[in-house]
């Protein structure tokens, strides 16, 4: 039974959390430094599945490795079989009824709460886990799992609100309309990726926010940190069972849960190969279902920056260097001379979906002082452990994506790319890649084509001649469309590229990075290989996990069947 709602309330006026910056001699760079001397010092850390709200060992434990010092175990973790699966599954279904009558000021304040212990009592912590699990530096583990963590929560409560709101404004006289919207029949799973612990949270944390109740599955590589993020909910006042903490093999745990009746609804982030998969597995599996799950995911991207002959190069140049090397990317030196139309660099991107993975250059730009900035910049990326403060880039997450890597750029030399800068990498301690350019005469080469995820930028020198062909380039030589900026002071070349581009990117960025979309106020997500483009960080991605029931009540007898016209 539901508790009575006395009130029509209305949440706090909801902003950005501001982040810090941990300049030396700083009250943060001091709370962190503790925090993460604190955390190496109790390693390993254990991680149980956490079923109804009770701690589950198994014995069958696998490891989350620190990426910049292998040898090291942040903590390990109890793999869940298939038999919990089940009773997560039947823990999440049984927790439903209160979790979705339970009025709804009650559930925005419990992530309301979650919110503010996010940025506040568990900030440090937070960091320190993202630091050490998955190689992030404390500003952009700052932006991820203190700032956006906190933003996802603070701000889906102020999404569903103004969802609730949405009521039909006509009613025949003697009657009232409205609209419920419904959590999902059944449970949701979440699988969440490495790279963010922020999209850790939101992932459950969206459908959980509306009624829902969730089976999350964490990525191996982030299993501290997103253990945090449950912990946190926790004591914010989720319910056992509303989230059922679930870590473990993903092939084994993923197929279970899509085979079960109750599968409602897929909220992933992860690899496009795995999120196609997935899509022909629900569909294999559509008859076993009460409804048609919903499915909702972010993917891949091979995201471009497009530098037009009227661009501000130093505005460009250095938005391309954090789009493309935050959070382990590099970059460039020229060995060679190449005509400018045949100009292309490989250069190695971030560890996150939006990174600057293909730049087109006009070449005046490029033999402007473009190419010199680039490189003298860029050469003064450090590389290193990131509970260092100078390096800002650490290391790629772990030997698959290392060795993968690497793979690419000797395959790009292998088909005649010259090394321009890098090259080398070094794995003996933790898993480094050296800041890598490849120059190649071929814009429709593989590391162009295929998402690497921890390399590869491919840069292509236009000639400026050629612009209209060039756009034709850009929107044809990936299968994927996430994101993309365009960077020039021509206001007509600005709309002639948004128009022709339209369905190459989700997010589009004029003369600013591809790269950090902030919740509230760009809505983030990509179409073609990319991912459904439900908008995380806005209120579309809400209308994803509801089922919208419309009421309408009569308060006048209908004293006759017959229809005026009827009478004779």
């Amino acid at each position: 039974m539901s508790n009575a709602q006395l009130a029509s309330f209305k949440v706090p006026e909801i902003k950005n959390e501001p982040f810090k910056h941990y300049a030396p001699g700083s009250p943060e760079r001091t709370a962190i430094e503790s925090a993460l001397n604190e955390m190496k010092q109790s390693l390993p850390f254990e991680v149980p599945i956490i079923i109804n709200g009770k701690p589950v060992k198994t014995g069958k434990l696998g490891k989350q490795i620190i990426p910049s010092d292998h040898a090291r175990v942040l903590a390990v973790y109890h793999e869940a079989d298939d038999s919990l699966v089940n009773a997560a599954i039947d823990g999440a279904l049984a927790a439903k009824t209160t979790w979705e009558t339970l009025p709804w000021n009650d559930r925005a304040a419990i992530f309301l709460k979650a919110a503010d212990l996010v940025s506040g009592k568990y900030r440090y912590k937070l960091l320190a886990a993202t630091m050490l699990g998955q190689g992030k530096n404390v500003w952009q583990a700052e932006i991820d799992a203190a700032a956006e963590l906190a933003d996802f929560f603070r701000f889906g409560v102020k999404f569903v609100e103004q969802l609730y709101s949405q009521q039909p404004d006509q009613n025949t006289s003697g009657s009232w309309n409205r609209v419920e919207y419904r959590p999902l029949e059944g449970f949701v799973l979440a699988v969440s990726p490495f790279n963010f612990t922020a999209i850790g949270g939101n992932l459950p944390g969206v459908p959980a926010l509306l009624g829902n109740v969730v089976v999350w599955k964490p990525s191996p590589a982030a299993t501290y940190s997103n253990y945090l993020v449950y912990q946190i909910l926790t004591e914010a006042g989720v319910p056992p069972g509303v989230i059922q903490f679930v870590p473990g093999p993903p092939p084994q745990i993923v197929k279970q849960a899509i085979s079960h009746p109750s599968f409602a609804a897929l909220h992933f982030t992860g690899s496009t190969h795995v999120f196609k998969q997935l899509w022909k597995d629900i569909a294999a599996n559509l008859d076993k279902y009460k409804g048609y799950p919903r499915i909702v995911g972010e993917t891949g991207g091979k995201n471009f920056h497009l530098v037009h002959s009227s661009a501000s190069i130093p505005n460009a140049v250095n938005q391309s260097i954090r789009g493309a090397f935050e959070y382990q990317g590099e970059v460039p030196r020229v060995n060679r001379v190449v005509p400018p139309s045949l100009i292309t660099l490989f250069v190695l991107k971030g560890q996150k979906c939006s990174a600057l993975s293909r730049l087109y250059v006009s070449s005046s730009v490029w033999n402007n002082g473009f190419k010199e900035l680039l490189i003298s910049e860029t050469k003064k990326i450090k590389v290193g452990d990131p509970i260092e403060f100078l390096h800002f880039n650490g290391p790629v997450i772990g030997r698959p994506a290392f060795d993968k890597i690497v793979g690419y750029i000797e395959k790009a030399k292998k088909a005649g790319a010259e090394v321009l800068t890098g090259g080398t990498w070094d794995d003996s301690k933790g898993y480094f890649i050296q800041p890598t350019i490849l120059l190649s005469g071929d814009p429709q080469s593989i590391t162009f084509q295929e998402e690497i995820f921890g390399p590869v930028l491919s840069v292509y020198v236009y000639d400026d001649k050629k612009w209209d062909e060039t756009l034709t380039l850009i929107d044809t030589t990936s299968i994927y469309g996430l994101t993309g900026a365009i960077f020039a002071n021509d206001r007509a070349a600005l709309v002639q590229a948004t128009n022709r581009l339209r369905n190459a990117a989700g997010n589009v960025y004029y003369n600013e990075k591809c790269t950090g979309a902030v919740v509230g106020q760009q809505p983030f997500g990509g179409a073609r290989a990319s991912g459904t483009n439900d908008k995380a960080g806005s209120i579309s991605i809400f209308y994803r996990f509801v089922s919208a029931r419309s009421i309408k009540e009569n308060f006048v007898n209908l004293e006759d069947f017959s229809y005026p016209s009827n009478l004779v």
